[in-house]
């Protein structure tokens, strides 16, 4: 599927960002104006099938996900920005994108949800059930960080909730959880940054098995998993150096 794109800016660093579950292009603006005030940067986000102003589908595997990034976004950009659902994209697209760098903003490489046991098959056995729960849970814990956003910020995720195919949601979920990445060298230079909530999404025994295989891992203390709208200036910062 061809994706919704948009590319802004005229700098000499051509950057792709790929969005997380729920989101769409608009919720990368504030990183965006910081990229696009230094002047180096042209940056082109990508709305993920089901989600912004691209097409809805009846099917949304990772891998069909990651096929429709390989269709859309050039080959050979400067660096591509995965974020959550995002960077489980990314990983599986990568190595036919050829960027020169890939940058992972708490990638979804390997839920912490049970998925042997006893305690699997309770949590699978009605997933609507306990993935809303959980969502809701994560969604009273998220409710005054998301307050402090700009109105643009809050405007924009309201509008990509709107947006949003939620039927993907089990299926995505599902496949994170019973398929994490294998850990192995990464495919091209990569970058992960990890907030205080990245165990929920790649568990630290699974950071610490992939930086031995050398992916740089990063840390940013203090931060909660939406990192490039809680604070934008902290997440430039910490990857300017290989955006």
């Amino acid at each position: 599927m061809r994706l919704h794109s948009t590319t802004t800016g005229s700098g000499e660093f051509h950057v792709g960002l790929i969005h997380g579950l729920g989101g769409a292009s608009a919720t990368w603006q504030p990183l965006i104006d910081r990229m696009l005030a230094t002047g180096r940067y042209t940056v082109t986000t990508l709305d993920l099938r089901g989600h912004g102003e691209s097409d809805r589908a009846p099917s949304y595997t990772l891998t069909e996900l990651a096929d429709d990034v390989v269709e859309s976004l050039p080959r050979g950009l400067h660096s591509v920005v995965g974020h959550s659902l995002g960077g489980a994209v990314l990983v599986r697209a990568v190595a036919r994108l050829h960027p020169d760098h890939a940058i992972y903003l708490d990638p979804g490489f390997g839920l912490t949800l049970p998925t042997s046991g006893l305690a699997g098959r309770a949590f699978w056995a009605l997933p609507p059930v306990s993935l809303g729960v959980m969502g809701l849970l994560q969604s009273r814990r998220s409710r005054a960080i998301r307050a402090a956003y700009g109105p643009s910020i809050r405007d924009a995720l309201k509008k990509a909730q709107q947006q949003f195919d939620a039927k993907m949601a089990v299926g995505v979920f599902r496949e994170v959880a019973f398929h994490p990445i294998a850990i192995a060298p990464p495919e091209a230079p990569s970058t992960i940054v990890l907030s205080d909530e990245s165990p929920a999404v790649l568990p630290d025994s699974m950071a610490t098995a992939l930086e031995r295989e050398g992916w740089q891992i990063r840390r940013l203390a203090g931060i909660h998993h939406d990192m490039h709208l809680e604070d934008p200036d902290r997440t430039f910062e910490a990857v300017a150096d290989v955006l």
